[in-house]
């Protein structure tokens, strides 16, 4: 444990004077549940905590930064940057989920890489630090790790990542895998528009196309997505 904690620190670029903090962040309910006779506490009350901190910094940050715009308008930017997909990204860049406790049954369902839970635990992790440390060392935490997807909220440019949520609805199923295959290009090179379908094991399950690869496998993934939710059993 002494090691996992080093490693994460080490990530966060922060060293808490009060490991338990940090030890019940990165504790998952399911951990604490199957491991009661040690009294593990999760990261529950943490999350609640931070959402309330995050945002605080962030509604700070953006009545600074951003003097011209009403208040509706900074209401929507911050909801975009606090966000369940925004906070599994910034967890996902941190590598949060390597480091929590799963009991073994969120562990085999794939609770590592799902966004709600790294969205959790980036909140219960600012939490952690706003209790070892204060306000000051979360607002630097969190201005400096969510920097890009602050700045990409106030220029528009946030979009939901389809492909990261329909990777985790379906590796839940133990040998699932998913394709995607550019089965058309047309248009002249300054204007392309791309053509792809996403494969569940051998099935294609959704077509998408975009002016870009990428785009058009995210279209697919929604699609995909979508299917899944329709021939649900």
């Amino acid at each position: 444990m002494e090691n996992i904690i080093k490693q994460i620190e080490t990530r966060l670029n922060y060293v808490f004077k009060n490991k338990d903090y940090l030890i019940r962040a990165l504790t998952h309910s399911s951990y604490a549940n199957e491991n009661k006779k040690d009294r593990m506490k999760n990261n529950e009350r943490l999350e609640f905590l931070g959402d309330s901190v995050l945002g605080l910094v962030i509604s700070e940050y953006l009545y600074s930064h951003y003097i011209n715009l009403e208040e509706g308008q900074l209401t929507k930017i911050r909801a975009k940057i606090v966000c369940e997909s925004s906070l599994g990204d910034a967890s996902r860049e941190l590598e949060i989920g390597e480091f929590m406790y799963f009991g073994r049954g969120e562990e085999l369902t794939g609770g590592r890489v799902r966004t709600s839970i790294l969205s959790d635990a980036f909140e219960a992790i600012i939490a952690a630090m706003y209790l070892d440390g204060g306000i000051d060392v979360v607002r630097g935490f969190v201005l400096n790790h969510m920097k890009e997807i602050i700045d990409n909220a106030s220029q528009g440019k946030l979009f939901t990542d389809y492909k990261t949520q329909l990777q985790e609805v379906i590796q839940v199923k133990k040998g699932n895998k998913i394709r995607y295959e550019i089965f058309n290009e047309e248009g002249p090179d300054h204007s392309k528009m791309f053509h792809t379908n996403v494969k569940l094991n051998d099935e294609v399950i959704g077509i998408g196309s975009g002016r870009s690869k990428k785009e058009s496998e995210q279209e697919a993934a929604k699609e995909g997505l979508r299917w899944l939710k329709n021939n649900e059993s």
